[in-house]
């Protein structure tokens, strides 16, 4: 029925333990149409997830920045001019979270010895540099990520959107907030991933469980959510599985 399978990664493919589950594990690897993985990641954030899991799949990264096939080729990458990323990043600089720039597979931060960053590394089992805006290799910078206080998130997002509200602002979790190149998102790299390979959008599933997979879950044939969910995201999708601790992509595919 679907010609291709999308998944968001964290809260959704892996549980809370930053593992995929055994039963999701065999459900993805029995699928007889190709499975994609979307995610707000690097690349190297990435990577690990498939070789652990014995899959060799195509990836979107930094939430439809940056687009790579199965065999690592870049298919698509945007981002935002380093001189424009700096300005975002004097910005946030006083306000209460930790910054990480990212652009292509590179990983930069200000503070490898902040415990957010270090916190960060252990979960995507990727390492940042410590450095600065200029020293990327390339000129786009694919996202910049607040890592946020808690009880500041929703704060420190209204200020982003209010300052700069020409680029693509999300929230993605309670403590993170992504910010890339205007037009990017989950659903708009799906679209393009479609049109390069001639899939009909119409015959897509994909499966998210936060507000960066809204409009993925939305563009897609069939968008299901995770059960752990946000209770206001519950409220707009019919189609809701089972949580990311109790295989709800198995649950859902079981089905399909």
């Amino acid at each position: 029925m679907y010609q291709i399978i999308f998944s968001d990664v964290d809260g959704t493919l892996l549980n809370s333990s930053h593992v995929v589950t055994p039963k999701t594990k065999e459900a993805i690897q029995n699928l007889e149409v190709p499975f994609v993985i979307v995610s707000a990641r690097s690349p190297s954030g990435i990577y690990p997830i498939l070789k652990d899991n014995d899959l060799h799949c195509a990836i979107i990264a930094y939430s439809g920045a940056l687009i790579l096939d199965e065999d690592g080729q870049v298919l698509f990458h945007q981002g935002i001019q380093k001189s424009k990323a700096q300005e975002i990043i004097d910005f946030i600089e006083p306000l209460d979270c930790s910054w990480c720039a990212y652009s292509m597979d590179e990983w930069i931060v200000k503070d490898k010895n902040d415990p957010r960053i270090i916190n960060e590394e252990n979960i995507v089992k990727a390492y940042a540099m410590q450095g600065n805006i200029d020293d990327f290799k390339d000129d786009q910078i694919n996202k910049i990520l607040c890592i946020c206080n808690q009880s500041q998130t929703n704060i420190i997002e209204k200020k982003l959107k209010e300052k700069f509200p020409q680029y693509a602002i999300v929230k993605s979790s309670n403590i993170l907030i992504e910010i890339m190149h205007q037009g990017i998102n989950k659903a708009t790299a799906i679209e393009r991933l479609c049109d390069i390979w001639h899939i009909d959008i119409n015959s897509t599933l994909a499966f998210g469980d936060n507000y960066n997979d809204y409009e993925m879950l939305k563009a897609c044939g069939k968008g299901i959510l995770m059960g752990n969910a946000p209770d206001d995201l519950k409220k707009v999708f019919d189609d809701i599985t089972l949580d990311n601790d109790h295989d709800g992509i198995y649950e859902a595919l079981k089905s399909k």
